[in-house]
């Protein structure tokens, strides 16, 4: 093929077309590689099918392709099932850290490659760089010897897997086609099955924290993924969930760690702990091991075991005391009554503009910054009393954050109605 192919690609995509096999493996290929196809090529592409879409069988050979432009993981040395969870990115979205040493508890291996914060939803990798000397970045022989002793690992990925995802990712995010369905579907999906791991549960956040909005959206994306999943030989089930409200009472990066903490103590928020618990049991039943309880792994202190063993094994102190930030600002209660409503996009952009997330991959993160809100939907409150407290290194970001909680809470008269709804919103098989 000549380089000419690639203006006939972008025409049959532009003009509703299913790409050939081929045609979808010679373009990833080539644009993984470099040198053959331009960037505002590949952009064109991605227009196209935000515009036209994908089949179902054509997004699978898509996804192929970009796993084969690197290495896969090989995990069957591990001597025991693997099992991995994917969030698409909340507010408050702790659950990693808690769920891996508790599904690890039960004596299933947790491969947990994890990434960064951007924009107003946290990083997992940045909530465990707040503990002191805890690192990132592992060989995939280490990361396999971590599995086999400790039984779970959270690292960063290698850049040899799906390097054709890593380009395409970075052109989507600068050319207004991030929310395609096809090009979401297949950047989660082939990182994951490059993983190598035998499981895979999702939890589809729904909510105006979320990158999906509403049901319906997230359903069509949880779908595709799982059809994308099976088609690889990989068990995968997702989980949508609710991101309206933000999960437990931290959002940050140190405050999220301590809260998990709390959790594998035993205790925590209770909407932290349910999440953790379903996404663990649903873990444990594509892994063949539904007949250990998770909730029972959280009462007698193995997960925490599994906790510090984890932390120590990338030479974090799981006993060091957690940074705190320089500087902090109460947000008080403007009246008396019920708390009805807490955003998640608000208090996320709050976190971000206090320093615990960044605009661009490259800037860094305020171990310390963040936001803690002391109620939640639900709970009276009395004018005056603290609400929420913000965090920071740099008390001239206040005023930001400040202004990105305007009308993101409300509270009613007292003896107003509430009525929660659930976290557990759907079941995608």
């Amino acid at each position: 093929m000549t380089a000419v192919d690639t203006v006939e690609i972008i025409r049959a995509k532009r003009d509703g077309h299913r790409l050939t096999d081929d045609q979808i493996t010679w373009f990833i290929d080539n644009y993984a590689r470099g040198g053959v196809i331009a960037d505002e090529q590949a952009a064109a592409l991605a227009m196209a099918i935000f515009f036209r879409g994908m089949q179902s069988d054509e997004l699978a050979t898509w996804t192929r392709a970009m796993v084969d432009s690197g290495s896969r993981l090989d995990l069957s040395g591990v001597g025991r099932p693997t099992v991995d969870k994917h969030s698409t990115g909340g507010v408050g979205d702790k659950i990693t850290l808690p769920l891996a040493p508790l599904v690890a508890a039960c004596g299933v291996a947790v491969p947990q490659l994890s990434g960064r914060g951007l924009g107003h939803t946290g990083g997992t990798l940045d909530k465990l760089e707040s503990i002191p000397g805890w690192r990132a970045a592992l060989s995939n022989d280490e990361m396999m010897r971590q599995l086999e002793e400790v039984g779970a690992v959270i690292c960063a990925a290698g850049d040899g897997l799906a390097p054709a995802d890593k380009k395409l990712y970075a052109l989507r995010d600068v050319t207004g086609t991030v929310e395609a369905i096809p090009l979401i579907a297949s950047s989660i999906m082939s990182k994951k099955i490059a993983e190598g791991t035998g499981t895979l549960v999702l939890d589809v956040k729904v909510g105006t924290g979320a990158f999906m909005k509403d049901l319906e959206r997230a359903r069509e994306l949880a779908e595709t993924m799982v059809a994308l999943g099976k088609d690889a030989d990989v068990r995968t089930t997702a989980l949508l969930t609710d991101m309206s409200t933000p999960l437990g009472l931290t959002a940050g990066n140190a405050v999220e760690v301590a809260e998990s903490v709390e959790v594998l103590a035993g205790g925590g928020p209770a909407d932290v702990v349910e999440l953790t618990v379903a996404l663990a049991r649903e873990m444990l039943a594509g892994a063949g091991r539904d007949d250990v309880d998770p909730a029972d792994k959280l009462a007698d202190g193995s997960a925490m075991d599994v906790w510090k063993a984890m932390i120590r094994a990338q030479d974090g102190d799981p006993d060091a005391e957690l940074p705190t930030a320089k500087e902090s600002h109460v947000v008080t209660a403007p009246s008396t009554g019920v708390l009805t409503r807490l955003d998640a996009m608000a208090v996320g952009m709050a976190a971000w503009r206090l320093g615990a997330g960044r605009a661009r991959k490259e800037d860094p993160v305020q171990a310390g910054a963040g936001v803690v809100w002391h109620a939640r939907p639900g709970d009276e409150v009395t004018e005056g009393q603290p609400l929420m407290t913000l965090l920071t290194d740099e008390p001239e970001r206040f005023e930001r954050a400040l202004a990105s909680l305007e009308g993101g809470y409300d509270v009613e008269p007292a003896g107003s109605a509430y009525e929660p709804g659930p976290i557990l919103l759907d079941r995608i098989s």
